[in-house]
């Protein structure tokens, strides 16, 4: 099963929107859970916190893929 591709400029919206709303959100979060729990070694806390700074990006890997590269449907004349 082959995903649509999303226009270059969707993408690059979904990617700003994904970086500057859910990100900090997701960080609120995460922060969030761990004082819920009883304080880890500092180790293990920064093992957690370093997996979930990983485990953010999986999901959105597709929009973030060919964002950083010029826009494919422009013509040549694009710098």
């Amino acid at each position: 099963m082959r995903r649509e591709t999303l226009p270059y400029k969707t993408k690059k919206r979904l990617a700003l929107l994904i970086l500057l709303v859910g990100l900090p959100i997701y960080g609120v979060v995460a922060v969030s859970i761990m004082t819920w729990l009883e304080r880890p070694s500092i180790l293990v806390e920064l093992l957690i916190y370093a997996a979930l700074g990983i485990l953010w990006a999986l999901p959105f890997k597709w929009v973030f893929m060919g964002v950083g590269q010029p826009d494919p449907d422009a013509g040549d004349d694009q710098p």
